[in-house]
């Protein structure tokens, strides 16, 4: 549904995409992660064909971007940075425009804004001028324009950015909401984003990619998966009997007061553990397994790959 194929692209002569290939498939709600400057926002810029690239192609359901552009927009559902709308227009007007420019007619046009309005929750705001919206209600008229033609592909480049937390709770409810039978490439730098929506992650720095795999298979690079971590408030721990537990590679010490045991690759800790705790009679606050941190493989897969 998605397709990049050796995209590149630069300005004033510096590389800010490099070879960027990958494919996005019907039904996947696929994260477009990386750090700021990473390249995202370009080549999100490029398959949807605002932006022409120096090299490679994009395709959207098999449609070249650049060659077949209004077909390939007919298809494509698009939510920029910033989700830029006229902040001098009321979000009823605005849709109605939208529509318009899409092509409806009638019945159609006011039937479609009706879904939309409905979908995105936007009734209580559709006469309210946009430029006096929340920022969470400008997300959600952002969407609902991006939508509106009922697209098979979804690209929304930092969705929730600069939302507050409830905000952010909400706009991700209602890309999971869209989420059946689109396929969707959400572009973010926000970790717990690709956690809370994603079922894929695509990882860039410096404008290449750098890996795909779904958030558990990130989660398991992580040098904390199936790290043990022990607390008490009762008891001594002993660093170095818990170091000398088969298996253990490293203990660190927790900013709380808190023991975390990295593991040997491969691994299983906490049967081990269990038996020492019962040997030395700890009492324990917290005996937990880690799954693994994705701020922990963000931070070494994109710095191996800085230069």
């Amino acid at each position: 549904m998605i397709e990049a194929s050796a995209l590149c692209k630069s300005f004033a002569g510096r590389a800010a995409v490099k070879e960027m290939s990958f494919s996005v498939q019907p039904g996947e709600v696929a994260g477009f992660l990386g750090p700021n400057g990473a390249g995202k926002s370009t080549t999100m810029k490029m398959l949807t064909g605002f932006l022409a690239a120096d090299a490679g192609t994009a395709r959207l359901c098999g449609v070249d971007v650049m060659r077949e552009p209004v077909r390939a927009r007919h298809m494509l559902g698009y939510l920029p940075e910033g989700a830029p709308c006229y902040a001098e227009m009321k979000v009823h007007d605005f849709l109605t425009f939208i529509a318009k420019m899409r092509g409806y007619r009638g019945a159609e046009l006011q039937e479609r804004i009706r879904r939309v309005q409905d979908l995105l929750e936007l009734g209580e705001v559709s006469q309210q001028l946009i430029g006096t919206l929340s920022k969470g209600f400008n997300r959600r008229v952002g969407l609902a324009q991006a939508v509106l033609h009922e697209p098979p592909v979804l690209i929304l480049d930092e969705p929730t950015d600069g939302l507050d937390p409830n905000q952010k709770h909400q706009v991700r409810e209602l890309i999971r909401r869209l989420a059946p039978g689109r396929t969707i490439l959400v572009s973010t730098h926000i970790l717990e984003e690709i956690e809370a929506i994603c079922s894929r992650v695509l990882l860039i720095a410096r404008g290449r990619l750098v890996t795909d795999a779904t958030p558990l298979q990130l989660r398991r690079q992580s040098r904390y998966w199936q790290a043990v971590c022990l607390r008490s408030s009762h008891s001594a721990l002993d660093a170095s009997l818990l170091a000398r537990v088969p298996g253990v590679q490293q203990v660190e010490a927790a900013d709380d007061g808190a023991l975390i045991l990295i593991a040997e690759p491969g691994q299983v800790l906490l049967p081990a553990v269990q038996a020492l705790v019962r040997q030395q009679a700890w009492q324990l606050d917290e005996l937990s397994v880690e799954a693994g941190r994705l701020d922990d493989v963000f931070r070494r897969l994109t710095q191996e790959n800085a230069s």
